[in-house]
């Protein structure tokens, strides 16, 4: 988590989440990913290839901005473009209307990432206009998908 975090791909496309060292990539799990699965059932989870080698994180996650929970994910640059991101949302898809019953997932891609937006069509997801989560942030696209 902590060289994803830090990745050029992740700053620019995600944000800075201020994750420097070991311990604050621990802090981000236990106030992020882990208490998210606390306090909604989900939250977003490591993927693995079948050697148990982490690759990425994907999963969902609830705004304050969206009605929706979304769709978030992450790979590291080097299993870009091997179809795992599309695997992962899949996988998230299926969890979210067979245990959690959802009927509607969203997902956000900031400006400039055209593969996630592929990404998200491939898995199904339109896009559907354009939405600030805050304030001071900027507009960012929203997609949509009804399970």
């Amino acid at each position: 988590i902590l060289g994803l975090l830090n990745e050029p791909s992740f700053l620019r496309h995600i944000g800075d989440k201020g994750v420097r060292t070991e311990d604050d990539a621990r802090r981000y799990l236990a106030d992020g990913p882990m208490a998210s699965h606390a306090r909604h059932g989900f939250g977003l989870d490591c993927v693995e290839l079948p050697s148990g080698e982490p690759i990425g994180i994907c999963g969902l996650v609830k705004r304050p901005a969206l009605e929706d929970a979304d769709v978030g994910y992450a790979f590291l640059p080097r299993y870009w473009g091997r179809g795992y991101a599309i695997e992962a949302v899949h996988a998230v898809l299926r969890d979210a209307k067979a245990r959690l019953a959802l009927e509607r997932v969203a997902a956000v891609v900031s400006d400039g990432n055209a593969s996630s937006a592929r990404v998200l069509e491939k898995a199904g997801f339109r896009p559907c206009g354009r939405i600030q989560l805050a304030a001071d942030a900027p507009e960012i696209n929203l997609y949509r998908i009804d399970l």
